[in-house]
């Protein structure tokens, strides 16, 4: 006790470098020495008074001291997270003694420096990634998604597209993180389409209206070849969230279809049908019948595109089951030629049905050219 009363003379004539030396040096007797209960109380007032130093030097020093143990002092701890950011960061980002609540607070009050230091914790907990989702900066929230050690929930990410969706830094960080949920990553496509479209330099070269049209497109492209990157057992809550969007459309369908997505098909079906899964799935493996196109019908799609939608699950049936070897290149004419070899539906709905596969037919043949050049320059 003795040496704390000395050590509190001293310091109000020390230098600023001596201080900081002496307090993290007190820091560590306190938090690795046995200590008797007197002399540990002295030098935790000793700690406590530092807290006033007008130096951040001092207060820094105490910070770094006692950020990873404890067995620190809760009240030197609480107000050194309390302090200016500087001092603040190593209790922020390391200090075991801070609480959820703690951090959640922390994270309220909206200090985009405090947000992003909370952000690049070792370990983040569910609450405190919800809170920086919900009022965390775009640089925090980036900061969060880089963070491995991040519990983030699935609404988290659907709250931080939707605030700061506009960041392409954000949109970078999310597409790579596989922790992404499928309805957030297409969440995703659809900002960058809105991204792109408007842009000023694409509005000026081709109109703001054909710049959305072209990537309104892109995203539907994008959203199918999404479904290759979604697990089986992620297809039902990506239907869900594209039928509450209003993007579940008859010509998504026929493009799924027509890619081989027929999982994904069969998902949609249940959810549109509200049929069971192995009733659906025993109808699609059987390819050609009237339940599957009584089926169809309950799902809101045209007697113009049951025919070319029984073709391509036919098609792709036997893909399965090794017999044949076709794209959606090869689908997509096959079904062309089954519409024109149809009579049902109206004549409205079998031009826009003619058209829909044109189009996807001339998108494979185009990628398909552009995948062998790549192949012949790579030679």
């Amino acid at each position: 006790m003795n040496v704390i009363r000395h050590f509190l003379k001293w310091i109000e004539t020390a230098k600023v470098s001596e201080r900081a030396e002496a307090a993290a040096a007190l820091a560590r007797a306190y938090i690795r020495s046995d200590l008797s209960f007197d002399d540990r109380m002295a030098a935790e007032a000793a700690l406590t008074l530092l807290l006033d130093d007008p130096s951040a030097k001092v207060r820094l020093a105490l910070s770094e001291t006692l950020s990873l143990s404890r067995r620190a002092p809760a009240q030197v701890v609480a107000a050194l997270a309390d302090d200016q950011p500087e001092v603040a960061a190593p209790i922020l980002v390391r200090s075991p003694l801070l609480s959820d609540s703690d951090l959640v607070d922390r994270a309220a009050t909206g200090e985009p420096e405090i947000q992003l230091l909370l952000a690049s914790r070792p370990q983040v907990s569910m609450a405190l990634s919800a809170a920086l989702a919900e009022v965390g900066t775009v640089e925090a929230c980036t900061a969060l998604i880089h963070n491995e050690g991040a519990e983030i929930a699935a609404v988290s990410f659907r709250r931080m597209i939707e605030r700061h969706g506009g960041s392409a830094v954000l949109r970078a960080a999310l597409a790579t993180d596989r922790r992404l949920p499928p309805d957030c990553r297409h969440m995703l496509v659809v900002r960058v389409g809105e991204a792109l479209s408007a842009a000023p330099l694409v509005q000026a070269l081709m109109g703001a209206a054909r710049a959305e049209k072209l990537a309104h497109e892109a995203c539907i492209r994008a959203s199918i070849t999404l479904i290759d990157r979604t697990e089986p057992r992620e297809h039902a809550a990506l239907v869900e969230h594209l039928r509450l969007r209003g993007d579940l459309t008859s010509g998504f369908l026929v493009r799924s279809v027509a890619h081989g997505k027929v999982d994904f098909f069969g998902a949609a079906l249940v959810a549109l049908t509200g049929q069971s899964e192995p009733r659906v799935q025993t109808l699609l493996s059987r390819a050609r019948s009237t339940a599957l196109s009584a089926l169809l019908s309950s799902a809101g799609l045209k007697p113009a595109a049951h025919a070319p939608i029984l073709t391509a699950l036919a098609i792709w049936r036997e893909v399965a089951n090794g017999k044949r070897t076709a794209g959606p290149q090869e689908v997509s004419w096959h079904m062309l030629k089954a519409l024109d070899a149809s009579s049902a539906g109206t004549e409205a709905d079998r031009v826009a049905l003619a058209t829909l596969l044109k189009r996807i037919h001339l998108d494979a043949l185009r990628e398909n050219a552009r995948l062998q050049a790549l192949t012949l320059a790579a030679a």
